[in-house]
């Protein structure tokens, strides 16, 4: 190279001053310590109690008319079945080994009797979905719209008695 060609490159002050600038920024974000890891028992806890708050909330209803404290209204019963029957699909992972403990009402019998376990929300979310389908086919309240509105609420009482403490 020529002197002359040698001269074009040379850095500017802009230049160096660009260069050092990114140089100081990038010590500085290495110093900085990585955001920690989640906490999957704290998280997977908060998301079995978001599903069953969810499942409380639109089994209710169906609770209330079989009590006969309200009316059967095919609209809104199809709306709360066809979403617990949704909901009862997020129960298979609910339960991961990491959420033995921690701010949850889930007992230690769920994890040490796990195929009773596993079989019980199998059970719930076919129930749950039996319960759809009868509704789906303008069952109304009929006699087979309680019995499959009483056979996921035995699944829910079965599970709360034997897997969850008060």
């Amino acid at each position: 190279m020529t002197p002359q060609q040698l001269s074009t490159l040379r850095p500017t002050r802009a230049g160096c001053a660009f260069i050092l600038a990114t140089a100081f920024a990038s010590a500085a974000l290495a110093q900085t310590a990585p955001a920690p890891p989640p906490n999957l028992a704290k998280q997977a806890i908060e998301n079995r109690k978001a599903v069953f708050t969810l499942i409380g909330n639109n089994f209710k209803p169906i609770g209330e008319i079989l009590r006969g404290n309200s009316t059967y209204e095919s609209v809104e019963v199809g709306k709360y079945v066809t979403r617990v029957s949704f909901l009862t699909g997020f129960l298979v992972e609910a339960f991961p080994e990491v959420s033995k403990s921690g701010d949850t009402q889930a007992r230690s019998e769920i994890w040490s009797n796990r195929a009773d376990f596993d079989k019980r929300v199998k059970d719930f979310g076919d129930h749950a979905s039996a319960l759809s389908q009868v509704v789906a086919q303008g069952g109304g309240n009929s006699d087979a719209f309680k019995t499959a509105a009483r056979a996921v609420a035995q699944d829910c009482k079965g599970c709360h008695d034997n897997y969850r403490s008060k």
